[in-house]
């Protein structure tokens, strides 16, 4: 049984030396096939791409492919992004409900309140002639909706700025385990965005232990906050670590997507203007059509672009042998961007999840997985969709960001995100176009 085919070590040296992003290295591997092998680090390591291989890996083996300890530990502890085990399982388990269909319900308004929000926010720009950043205005939005599901409050401007230190944390994160600092000198490095989001965890915290309900009512925190007067293992600091694992992946890998999908929208103003025609506004055929813009605008960037499983025992993975202490690098940006699963891979077509054309889209399972797949799924997938397409709902047929700059290139870390500022000017839309 061989092992999986690796990438020339020279061309591990020539990534080394010079400026190249991990992900052109990995796009390299890639070329050797769904299966292949790189070292990056002190393990050997193996990239998953081909979909039979990222179901193997994701849904039906994880407990031979586990996750180590999380690239963002440093920030968000022990929560349950980064846990693993028994206690992965009991802190999934307390949230599920509050991430179901169901359980969305229940924080509609709070997202639409936050849509109104930067629908005002961006009509005061159209009228003033005053110029905003996109990605700024994404990010806000997002951050105000996880914030008013957490606690009852819409996000004041004191609480945003403070919870800025959440991305400068996230920006000071390697993008590979295989790149990790040392933990305690990364903690010294981040240690006073971090004592900044600890204070807002605090205060957010303690409000709620006394009961002091937003005025839309109690949040998601209420949740955690029951769960340590009845269970041991909530612990202070297991709230704050939920509290800001919700925070940070609930706002950072929304805006990402959103700020994609304007800057798609740009270069193609077409597929803005088949969404609208799709149907009348509050039609399902509108909503099918919106929410088929956030996923292939997904499919070209997911936020977690990079998933990393190691392995615990050895296997066989798509025919390859794979030993244990492997790292498994599953890579969801290259599986959508391969151009056997997915015709004209690089074009931003929107009508491959509506139109049911295989020559389209792939109908392999494994093939698109941008919350990832398998018991480890993003837990928030289904809100992430809702608050996308409500936002789009309230933005796309009233007003158009007009670019000044758009970045060159995608910035690859925990997140893939468009690697500078995106400012605009706002051109509302005539009622009717």
């Amino acid at each position: 049984m061989p092992l999986p085919p690796e990438l020339d070590p020279a061309a591990v040296k020539r990534w080394r030396s010079s400026s190249g992003a991990v992900i052109d290295l990995l796009a390299q591997a890639r070329e050797l096939g769904g299966v292949s092998a790189v070292r990056l680090g002190s393990r050997p390591t193996v990239l998953v791409t081909d979909p039979g291989a990222v179901q193997h890996v994701l849904a039906l083996h994880p407990d031979r492919y586990v996750k180590r300890s999380h690239r963002a530990r440093v920030l968000v502890g022990d929560g349950v992004l980064a846990a693993t085990g028994e206690p992965w399982k009991r802190q999934r388990r307390l949230l599920q409900a509050e991430f179901t269909g169901a359980g969305i319900a229940r924080y509609e308004q709070r997202i639409v309140g936050a849509a109104r929000r930067t629908a005002d926010h961006w009509a005061q720009c159209a009228r003033t002639g005053t110029p905003t950043d996109v990605g700024e205005d994404m990010r806000f939005f997002a951050l105000d909706t996880i914030w008013r599901s957490l606690t009852g409050h819409p996000l004041d401007e004191t609480t945003n700025r403070e919870l800025a230190a959440v991305e400068a944390v996230g920006a000071a994160l390697p993008a590979t385990p295989s790149a990790s600092a040392d933990a305690a000198e990364l903690r010294a490095a981040v240690a006073a965005d971090l004592a900044r989001i600890d204070a807002v965890a605090e205060h957010a915290i303690a409000a709620a232990r006394r009961g002091e309900a937003g005025p839309e009512g109690p949040g998601l925190l209420r949740v955690l906050v029951d769960a340590g007067e009845t269970r041991p293992a909530y612990t202070d600091q297991l709230i704050r670590d939920e509290l800001v694992t919700l925070l940070a992946a609930g706002h950072e890998t929304t805006a990402t997507t959103l700020t994609w999908l304007y800057l798609l929208l740009d270069r193609h103003p077409e597929a803005r203007r088949r969404a609208l025609d799709a149907g009348a506004a509050g039609s399902p055929e509108r909503a099918r059509a919106i929410r088929a813009l956030a996923s292939e605008t997904l499919r070209l960037y997911p936020p977690a672009w990079l998933m990393p499983r190691h392995a615990t025992e050895d296997d066989t993975l798509a025919g390859y042998r794979v030993e244990a202490g492997t790292d498994i690098f599953v890579c969801p940006y290259l599986t959508h961007r391969d151009p056997s699963l997915w015709p004209e891979p690089e074009r931003f077509d929107p009508e491959r999840f509506i139109a049911r054309d295989e020559d389209r889209r792939s109908s392999r399972h494994g093939a698109y997985i941008p919350f990832g797949l398998g018991a480890r799924a993003c837990l928030g997938a289904q809100f992430a969709m809702r608050e996308t397409t409500v936002l789009l709902e309230h933005l796309l047929p009233a007003f158009t960001p007009s670019f000044h700059t758009t970045p060159a290139s995608a910035f690859f870390g925990i997140t893939v995100r468009p690697d500078g500022p995106t400012p605009a000017s706002i051109t509302p839309v005539p009622e009717g176009s």
